[in-house]
């Protein structure tokens, strides 16, 4: 089951400031998570089933998975160069 992309406070600005082929990468990977959130992330600290982090070669993302709206909400985007 397909979730909805949303983004938390001020993730999308860093998302738009990427460069292209990082901005690129990191939105295939977020599509990718939207189809399966955990198959295509990894565990944020203790696997609580909620919470999920997303790594590309110049991103990492902190995910909230939320079940019952179909919704994986972009908390947290560090772009790592």
């Amino acid at each position: 089951m397909t979730f909805r992309l949303k983004y938390g406070h001020g993730t999308e600005a860093v998302h738009d400031a990427m460069p292209p082929e990082a901005s690129a990468q990191l939105a295939v990977a977020l599509a990718a998570a939207c189809d399966d959130p955990y198959g295509a992330t990894h565990v944020y600290g203790e696997d609580d089933g909620v919470m999920r982090t997303l790594v590309t070669d110049h991103a990492i993302a902190v995910l909230l998975v939320g079940q019952q709206t179909k919704t994986l909400t972009v908390l947290q985007l560090n772009y790592i160069g």
